[in-house]
């Protein structure tokens, strides 16, 4: 009885498996090869995505039409360290967080 488990648990036999490096390696392949499409297809366009959205931030300055992310829409009236202040009417202006603006919107767009 305790034969066949000493037995069952011994060594392998030579040739059957991929032995060493060159397992683990093929063992690792699928998981290597799952996280170079998530970088390539979510991680590394949503860094661009970022990157190009905080350079917008920078560069924004008084009489730029923006949109928030409420979907207000507004001309920039003065820009802080952290804040924009917004006239989105006639006499009615709003401040909020630099973050909060999504988008610039081009002159030929309608109000």
């Amino acid at each position: 009885m305790f034969e066949s488990i000493a037995w069952a648990l011994g060594a392998q036999p030579q040739g059957g498996q991929p032995g060493g490096a060159q397992g683990l390696f093929m063992s690792f392949l699928p998981l290597i090869i799952i996280f170079a499409i998530f970088y390539f297809l979510l991680i590394r366009p949503q860094q661009k995505r970022a990157k190009e959205h905080r350079q917008m931030i920078e560069s924004l300055k008084k009489g730029d039409k923006v949109i928030t992310t409420g979907g207000i829409y507004g001309v920039v009236d003065s820009v802080g360290e952290k804040t924009v202040t917004l006239k989105i009417a006639e006499n009615v202006k709003i401040k909020l967080g630099k973050a909060y603006i999504a988008a610039l919107r081009s002159s030929a767009e309608e109000d």
